[in-house]
């Protein structure tokens, strides 16, 4: 056997889940190869050509907190910016930006092929080899094998994937790819459950056929936002999108044909995606509504092609042409690529542990679309702490977890393992129970020490973010003891006080202007104005953290009397590690919860409680 073959760390699939758990791997350390069935693909951006947005753009910061890379390389590729729920409170504020996708996956490939320990190879896996339930090694479809000490499958899509135009379908990973089957079909052989899920991508119009001037405009916010710390000064050349409405005319093209349609004949199985829905969905589920926002996003800027959301169906094209020709400004559009449907396997992430590991094959980990969620953002996040995680086993080095009052990425890795998904699964603000607390502005001082402590950013960023608590600190102190007179209560005050109590912003202060800088003004403001809210919340988190140090052992006996029997078989399925997460399984009583407490603490030697 040539060493080459060997590896500490193998991923399967460059998508944006792949791409962070290589990284995250390699930057630990550890000899990682990253394989994908396209070299060339790498980070795609198969549907909108953006990154961020509600709950998203959280999860985006909080991996660059962590030292990921979708953060900084959006950044290198960022066309526009635009700050999403600013007339909302200031937990559900978020950015988003359109990115010129062909830039970001050359991008992110030029960055990875420099990266120390890291390999990528194409390569088509068929086969995972198993030995004394731990992963030993894979093959591909030449028959080469590949020996690794951790496997992290990051398939997106590709698992059976099945692509539905009208009544034609065609087996792909993604259009024009080939899809995985039969990696699919040893994972079942492996004895993993898998479900089937569909989502889909809208359509690409030539940009010189869209008549503009019969569309809204709507711009970025003219600067840009980064989302990295680690950008400055770069370039920066604003590209607007475009909105336009559905109309009667193709809402009756729509319900006319349905039978036509891949989604409402039949011929699709899987679950459909409920916060992105078909066109075909919209009409007939919302059928009071009168039009539906047809949004025209430029796919790059060196391209004529652009990217249309709100238009996706599995329609055959003739009828997709006439259903794109109707709303204004589409009149005589040019269609470069038809809509299409796609169905693909998952994985039911109730077999995963928080590490995103098997909970059955030691050293298997899953991350990204194949656990059952949708978009780019929710599988990068998986795909550094799957990384992170294969790193530190080997390393014997205790796990990575970020707990749900930590961050969004925890939020979503908790939901995912404790409850498990029907549907492809999105995060939302609304998802987390502690969001004051998990805001954009304050994500390094919540993660950024944790990501120094393992190795994944260095010292001078360290120093930077630690001088800016300080600071913030050191603020914060300055408007708890600063005097003021209040000229409408007339009355003196300090200030903190009345940027409490009134619509006054700190920046208005020179003095404070000419101290500090912009971000630590803005996070003490937040801290200041909300506090009731956010002390509270922390004090409700505090409250829930004594359950996740009471541990349930790995062989838990749930033959407890008071305990019923739906009870047991959930928390069969589930295996919670702790309390914690027992009471978050759906159908988990209080009650129960504290049987399963007075039982754990009866018998000494599987109690564990860790202080």
């Amino acid at each position: 056997m040539l060493s080459e073959n060997h590896y500490d760390v193998i991923i399967i699939g460059a998508g944006h889940a792949g791409c962070e758990a290589a990284f995250a791997s390699a930057k630990l350390g550890k000899k990682t190869l990253l394989c994908t069935i396209n070299l060339d693909n790498i980070a795609l951006m198969p549907c909108a050509p953006a990154v961020g947005g509600v709950g998203k753009g959280h999860i985006v910061r909080e991996i660059d907190a962590l030292g990921g890379l979708i953060s900084f390389i959006t950044d290198r590729c960022a066309i526009q910016y635009k700050t999403l729920n600013t007339s909302k409170g200031i937990a559900v504020q978020s950015t988003r930006a359109q990115v010129d996708k062909h830039r970001y996956k050359w991008e992110m490939r030029k960055y990875l092929e420099k990266v120390e320990n890291l390999y990528l190879r194409q390569a088509l896996i068929t086969k995972i080899n198993v030995k004394n339930g731990k992963v030993e090694s894979i093959v591909d479809h030449f028959g080469f094998t590949f020996y690794t000490k951790a496997l992290i499958i990051t398939a997106g899509t590709f698992l059976s994937g099945l692509i539905h135009i009208g009544n034609q379908t065609y087996p792909a990973g993604r259009a024009g790819e080939f899809p995985a089957v039969e990696l699919s079909q040893c994972l079942k052989s492996l004895g993993f459950k898998l479900g089937r899920f569909k989502t889909g991508t809208g359509p690409r119009f030539k940009k010189s056929s869209i008549d503009f001037s019969k569309m809204d405009i709507r711009p970025g916010d003219g600067k840009p936002r980064y989302f990295s710390r680690r950008t400055s000064n770069l370039p920066y050349n604003e590209y607007p999108c475009y909105v336009t409405y559905t109309n009667e005319t193709t809402h009756n093209l729509i319900l006319d044909n349905l039978k036509h349609s891949a989604l409402y004949s039949g011929q699709i199985k899987g679950t459909p995606v409920r916060y992105c829905p078909s066109l075909e969905d919209k009409v007939v589920k919302f059928h009071d509504k009168e039009r539906h926002q047809v949004i025209l996003e430029p796919e790059g800027i060196d391209t004529d092609e652009i990217y249309v959301s709100g238009l996706g169906n599995s329609m055959p094209p003739e009828i997709q042409e006439k259903i794109f020709r109707s709303p204004k400004g589409l009149e005589n559009v040019i269609i470069l690529r038809p809509a299409y449907a796609i169905e693909y396997d998952y994985l039911e992430p109730h077999q995963l542990k928080h590490t995103l590991e098997s909970k059955e094959i030691n050293g298997l980990y899953f991350a990204g679309q194949i656990n059952g969620t949708t978009g780019y953002e929710e599988a990068a996040g998986q795909g550094i702490i799957a990384g992170i995680n294969a790193a530190l086993q080997i390393d014997g080095k205790e796990p990575f977890i970020i707990n749900r009052d930590e961050g969004y990425i925890g939020v979503m890795i908790d939901d995912l393992v404790t409850k498990g998904t029907d549907e492809p699964y999105r995060i939302f603000t609304s998802r987390a129970e502690f969001r004051l607390n998990l805001r954009e502005d304050n994500v390094y001082f919540r993660l950024s020490e944790k990501a120094y402590n393992l190795g994944l950013i260095d010292g001078n960023l360290m120093s930077e973010i630690e001088k800016e608590m300080k600071l913030s600190e050191q603020l914060a102190n300055y408007i708890a003891n600063k005097k003021i007179f209040d000229e409408n209560k007339k009355e003196t005050i300090n200030l903190e006080t009345l940027i409490r109590r009134d619509n006054i912003s700190l920046s208005e202060f020179p003095e404070i202007v000419a101290m500090y800088p912009e971000n630590v003004i803005k996070y003490v403001e937040i801290e200041t104005k909300y506090k009731g809210y956010i002390e509270r919340q922390r004090r409700e988190a505090e409250k829930i953290k004594h359950l996740e140090y009471i541990r349930i052992p790995e062989n838990m006996d749930y033959n407890i009397p008071g305990i019923s029997r739906e009870i047991k078989e959930k928390l069969n399925k589930i295996k919670p590690v702790n309390l914690a997460q027992a009471s978050r399984i759906p159908g988990i009583t209080p009650s129960a919860i504290t049987l399963l407490m007075i039982y754990i603490k009866k018998n000494d030697e599987p109690y564990k409680e860790v202080i």
